[in-house]
């Protein structure tokens, strides 16, 4: 039974007792809505409240549950806008709180779930033990534990603690909180074998290691992968089920990899054990926590909130603001479904989901070490918005949106050629059943993926009209905004802050695409062909242009921007990129201009023999860094450009149609060690067409998110030589 079934069946136990006292707190509430009445009426909810009371003020409620019930009751009688208002506190919820068509606001009329003024109410999706703690074996502290309970995350003073595991944790460091990859790439090396999980000579130390987890990198570090153990074999190897959870499948990394839930590696403070079947909680505390007085919490339910609509009755206007939301399950064993012929796996799934709703808003909301996805949009949603949000410490991704496989014309789930001959030449989607005009704008989100890393910040596939801006995003496994196909395009990136991005996984960028639409096959010269024939393949995915405008990257082991893999139809234009490359893999209709390349230049990668690309009017650093490239023309335009270097860069490339009028010298940027790399007046750059643009407006713009936010490193990395920026050949075998 996995994490989520667990907790469903908990869940469920409790709802028939619910069901029959929400019936008497309905016709309560109603007693204190006057029909027909057409101002706003709250219904307030606190944690010492009673379902009881009738939800004012001085009497609130104690449930969100009941406090639905008043809002239901009050549209079936047109009793006029209601809101519901918590004061500050934790509400454990017993069960996933679902928010259906029924409760739907109105257009100027919002139905408003909120934080009282200056309170901090925060919705837990667990549960608080009160535990009697005694001395074990070793350094642990044991307590008995409720029967059948079981425990998958365990919190300390608000704090998620570590399962035993091996190799145990250690500080500052990226991959699996255990080794800095950074070792690896920059001096050649890698971590000591020696302390291989996996040994048999550690297993056979297990006395019972079923229901433990072996978590791994991709060999090729394209992401991770996940195992239950379900027992040991025979021949004292492990018997194991998993590893579903990347799209493009390899054996598991030989050094990167651990176990966790093993009751024979808990050795570190801060770990724990639970024995289930003793229901015997063993937990060795960090120095100076008092056990005696901790607030313990754990994990029941993998949603905290769910929109549950359709197109035809979707769930309309409602706004959660002021709120924190905690305490989500674990979903990396969860975490199984392809996306459109992109390298990664998905759970469709997050402690908010909606799912069939329109103009509905998450507003000045903070998502606290939730451990799978934190926004999930999926399938049919109109105008969804993220505002002014914090998102940190999540197990898997920040704001995702995904649609419907469905909806997809000749559709691939895995990466490999394409079938010419049957493919769908009808431009745009076959459905309307994908998300759509949806913003996430001003928020901080770091520090995602701390449990599955093919994750992002911000993920798009199957969407249209997508837009990010003035978010702040950094210190992530894998890519800080990730586009996983052209489906549909629309899509609009501008004022973000990405920085401290490919910390644990390698060939990625900070922002990241595929393009892999139906046009692209794996072979270049095939692709020539079929577009030659066909000059419309290109676009019938990408049916509007994909915007990257105003931003600031960073990524010191990756690219700043990558494209990828046929991605058509950017328009790239307004970009600082710090010490990191621009990278135009395969695509057509790419136009980049006006952009900043600081300590490097643009990686072009197999063009298509008439991509027509347009580069022109950038400042780069050095001469391109070209792969596999055409032996004719390159584009349709790359001119104009200004190389911070010397003049043979300007000239490098001239037999290849490149930079006839573009010039070399010195931009002379107004500050560059503040990060000003706007240019003076009289700078030759002015000369082929650069233009200035704002250096003071990436990144989230909410004070009290600015107040915390960091903001990238400005000095160059360490001197290495340019291959490390791409991780070396893993090492062979499992």
């Amino acid at each position: 039974m996995t994490t989520v079934e667990r907790g469903v069946k908990q869940e469920r136990a409790i709802i028939i007792h619910n069901m029959s006292s929400r019936f008497l707190a309905a016709i309560m509430l109603s007693l204190f809505i006057p029909p027909g009445d057409a101002r706003a009426a709250d219904i307030f909810v606190a944690p010492g409240g009673s379902d009881r009371n009738p939800g004012t003020s001085d009497r609130p409620l104690a449930t969100l549950a009941r406090a639905l019930d008043g809002v239901r009751d009050a549209k079936a009688r047109k009793a006029g806008p209601t809101n519901v208002v918590l004061r500050g506190g934790v509400y454990y919820l017993p069960e996933t709180l679902v928010l259906g068509p029924e409760i739907s606001g109105a257009k100027g009329a919002p139905l408003v779930i909120a934080a009282a003024p200056g309170e901090t109410p925060a919705l837990s999706g667990g549960r608080k033990l009160e535990l009697a703690w005694k001395p074990g074996n070793d350094r642990a502290m044991e307590a008995q534990t409720p029967a059948g309970l079981t425990i998958d995350q365990l919190w300390i003073n608000g704090k998620r603690q570590c399962m035993a595991r091996y190799p145990n944790r250690t500080a500052r460091k990226n991959v699996f909180d255990r080794w800095d990859l950074r070792d690896k790439r920059d001096s050649g090396g890698g971590p000591d074998p020696a302390e291989d999980a996996l040994a048999k000579e550690r297993i056979a130390r297990w006395q019972n290691p079923a229901g433990g987890y072996v978590h791994s990198m991709h060999r090729a570090l394209w992401g991770d992968m996940h195992w239950l153990i379900k027992g040991r074999k025979a021949d004292g190897s492990l018997d194991l089920e998993g590893g579903w959870q990347n799209n493009r499948p390899s054996p598991m990394h030989p050094v990167y990899r651990f176990v966790e839930n093993i009751r024979e590696e808990l050795d570190a403070p801060g770990e724990w054990f639970h024995d289930a079947k003793a229901g015997v909680l063993h937990f060795i505390p960090e120095p100076g926590c008092d056990l005696a007085t901790a607030t313990v919490e754990i994990v029941l339910l993998a949603h905290l909130v769910e929109f549950q609509g359709s197109k035809e009755k979707p769930v309309q206007f409602v706004e959660l603001r002021g709120l924190t939301f905690r305490h989500a399950a674990r979903t990396f064993m969860e975490n199984k479904e392809p996306l459109n012929r992109s390298d990664w796996t998905i759970y469709r799934g997050g402690a908010v989901l909606f799912n069939g709703a329109a103009d509905c808003t998450v507003a000045d909301c903070t998502f606290d070490q939730v451990g799978g996805n934190t926004i999930f949009v999926s399938n049919w949603n109109r105008r969804i918005a993220v505002r002014g949000c914090l998102i940190e410490n999540s197990g898997a991704g920040g704001v995702a949106f995904v649609g419907d496989p469905k909806a997809v014309r000749s559709p691939l789930f895995r990466y490999g050629p394409q079938n010419y001959k049957t493919l769908d030449r009808t431009p745009g989607p076959l459905t309307d059943n994908f998300p759509a005009d949806c913003l996430v704008e001003d928020c901080l989100i770091t520090r995602t993926g701390r449990d599955e890393k093919q994750t992002a910040p911000v993920q798009i596939s199957m969407s249209q009209d997508i837009t990010v801006r003035h978010c702040s995003i950094y210190e992530v496994p894998r890519a800080g905004i990730n586009i996983s196909e052209g489906n549909w395009g629309g899509h609009l990136i501008e004022f973000c802050d990405v920085f401290d991005t490919v910390l644990e996984t390698g060939d990625h960028g900070s922002f990241n695409s595929w393009g892999r639409d139906r046009y692209w096959t794996t072979a270049i010269e095939e692709g020539d062909r079929q577009v030659a024939a066909d000059p419309n393949l290109p676009l019938l995915d990408v049916v509007k242009p994909i915007r990257i405008h105003n931003n600031r990257w960073r990524c010191d082991h990756g690219w700043a921007v990558d494209l990828d893999d046929g991605s058509s139809n950017y328009e790239i234009s307004n970009n600082l990129m710090l010490f990191s490359a621009l990278k135009l893999r395969e695509g057509f209709y790419r136009k980049v201009f006006n952009n900043i390349v600081i300590g490097d230049s643009a990686g072009l990668h197999c063009w298509y023999a008439d991509s027509r690309d347009e580069i022109y009017h950038n400042i780069f650093s050095g001469p391109y860094r070209p792969t596999r490239m055409p032996k004719g023309k390159w584009g349709r335009t790359i001119d104009r450009n200004f190389f911070n270097a010397g003049e043979p860069d300007a000239r490098a490339f001239q037999k290849f149609g490149c930079d006839a009028h573009s010039i070399a010298g010195a931009p002379l940027f107004i500050d560059p060690a503040r990060g000003d790399y706007r240019v003076k007046e009289g700078s030759p750059a002015l000369s082929i067409g650069f233009r200035n643009f704002p250096m003071d407006q990436f990144g989230v713009r909410k004070p009290e998110l600015r107040k915390i936010a960091r903001t990238p490193d400005l000095a160059p990395p360490p001197a290495v030589p340019a291959p490390s920026r791409a991780p070396p050949p893993a090492p062979q075998g499992q």
